[in-house]
């Protein structure tokens, strides 16, 4: 499902924000990225989703090699995947239903099936509720859980979380760790980046820990 072949990324000369790793992600697994501050965890995310290119390696989605999808053909890519920010990125002028409908209006989707996905998307996340509000009129924890049925209710083959709970505290954290294993359930790949190793203790998952740019444990 996910496949790194001894991937390097740079930004400076002197430093690799990742040096020479590889390992692999089964279809369906639910694990940890983890690693200090600056350890290469947001890098390797966005390695994933194309937001950066490796300067050395390959790097193998749904058996694809994403090095030779040229920009064109990039959002074919980005529809396998969800992606939720630490920092949420909803659109404050927007309802939750709203938000939660964007990647499929972007895509064309009829209305019919939109309001039934995210409808379904509101469900899962237990915000049906508040479907009506904006996101300013709702608590932090819920407006993660707005992201992350964003990120879900287009029904992506593998979602990527990055420090998903740094801003919640932790009856909240693990609240939306519980929904990451009910989305996993579902059959979806989740790979969440972390450094609460509290909360990676509570749901013992199989962990990919990064140090320096170095994986030294997959």
């Amino acid at each position: 499902m996910i496949e790194f072949y001894h991937v390097y990324k740079q930004y400076v000369k002197s430093q690799f924000a990742l040096s020479d790793v590889s390992f692999s992600i089964e279809k369906g697994e639910f694990l940890f990225l983890t690693g200090a501050s600056g350890a290469g965890k947001t890098t390797l995310l966005k390695l994933i989703f194309k937001e950066e290119l490796p300067g050395k390696g390959q790097i193998l989605i749904d058996s694809e090699n994403t090095n030779l999808i040229p920009q064109k053909k990039l959002f074919k890519l980005r529809r396998k995947l969800g992606i939720v920010f630490q920092d949420f990125k909803l659109l404050n002028n927007r309802t939750i239903y709203e938000n939660i409908a964007v990647p499929l209006l972007v895509r064309g989707i009829r209305r019919p099936t939109i309001d039934s996905s995210v409808n379904d998307a509101l469900a899962l996340v237990g915000l049906t509720h508040r479907k009506h509000y904006i996101p300013a009129h709702v608590s932090g924890g819920e407006q993660q859980r707005v992201a992350i049925a964003r990120a879900i209710v287009a029904n992506p083959k593998i979602l990527l979380a990055d420090e998903p709970t740094g801003n919640l505290d932790t009856e909240l954290s693990i609240e939306i760790f519980k929904l990451f294993e009910r989305i996993n359930a579902n059959g979806i790949t989740v790979l969440i980046a972390t450094h609460d190793d509290h909360l990676m203790q509570l749901f013992p998952r199989r962990v990919l820990k990064l140090d320096k740019g170095k994986l030294i444990s997959h």
